[in-house]
């Protein structure tokens, strides 16, 4: 079973910006001029975390880190204009130029393995493997399940809190009903619904309930940013024409060595996805962690991630 690497620091950082509004910031540990990878954190709105920067070996990767417009460290903080699906993947590519990398890996899950997706379908010449987790297309089954019913009856505890501040004539699209209050002038009633929001994220991410994840969900700043901005992408369907675009776009990327890490009870981003994924690209490796959720920080999915980065870094196989 593979663990964490050591806690590294970055060996530079610094904020690009990517549009008259948005500056990203971003960093950059291990080895330059080894294998570059981007680590897309999931969301949209969550922010990245010293931990990330663990799942790739110091000596083999140059690992590069960034917060997406809006949250973390990227200024301004928790903002939805200019802020889409689209802006994001020629952020991701300004990067890799800024920082003169011809071609990386992606290593993305949940709402990053939606934008790792997006963006090598856009840009696959700048791609050279793909490292993916929790598979999520932001299709209108996925959102309902998590947002609206199915969910809702494996945890019934944690829904019971996430609904409460939506009253019983809203409850019949509860994304709508919490963007409205996500984008509230009224500053008590955004933090109301975005500790709401946030929370039931965290309380459904692993296969044991992690009341630590719940506590950090629920602080007040990460809520603000991540419950506003992914409520935002969900209203607007992620900014996609099709539904299905991500699915009908793989002959684009079938080229791409691609793992795919996907635990069996995940809640928040059922396996039904992932293995629809796999069916459409049977090139891509499938890897199903049977006592996992949803989360990175499971054993069997960290152990899964690493043993693949650590085999491209090797041999050029995931």
């Amino acid at each position: 079973m593979k663990t964490l690497y050591p806690e590294i620091n970055p060996f530079n950082e610094g904020y690009l910006k990517v549009s008259e509004l948005h500056e990203i910031f971003y960093e950059e540990c291990g080895s330059k001029g080894k294998k570059a990878v981007v680590f897309l954190h999931g969301g949209p709105g969550g922010g990245i975390q010293p931990n990330y920067r663990r799942y790739f070996d110091p000596n083999e990767y140059h690992i590069v880190l960034f917060d997406q417009r809006g949250c973390g460290k990227s200024k301004p903080f928790a903002e939805i204009e200019e802020n889409t699906t689209w802006d994001l993947v020629e952020d991701i590519e300004k990067l890799r130029v800024h920082l003169g990398i011809e071609k990386w890996s992606v290593f993305g899950g949940s709402w990053g393995s939606t934008l790792s997706l997006t963006y090598a379908q856009t840009h696959p010449d700048s791609v050279d493997a793909l490292f993916l987790r929790g598979i999520f297309m932001l299709r209108k089954k996925e959102i309902d399940w998590f947002y609206q019913e199915g969910a809702s009856k494996i945890f019934p505890d944690a829904w019971e809190k996430y609904i409460a501040p939506i009253p019983a004539e809203e409850r019949g699209d509860f994304v709508k009903a919490f963007y409205k209050r996500l984008t509230s002038e009224n500053k008590d009633i955004r933090s109301e619904a975005a500790k709401a929001w946030s929370v039931w994220e965290a309380s459904t991410s692993k296969l044991i309930q992690s009341s630590e994840l719940m506590d950090s969900f629920a602080g007040d700043e990460f809520a603000d940013a991540f419950a506003r901005i992914e409520c935002h992408y969900f209203t607007n369907k992620g900014f996609f024409k099709d539904e299905d675009q991500l699915l009908k776009n793989i002959d684009k990327i079938r080229h791409i060595p691609a793992i795919i890490v996907q635990g069996r009870y995940d809640v928040v981003c059922p396996m039904e996805s992932a293995w629809e994924l796999h069916r459409a690209w049977p090139e891509a490796k499938l890897e199903i962690i049977d006592d996992a959720g949803h989360s990175l920080s499971e054993k069997g999915i960290t152990s899964a991630l690493i043993e693949s980065t650590e085999r491209f870094a090797k041999i050029g196989e995931v």
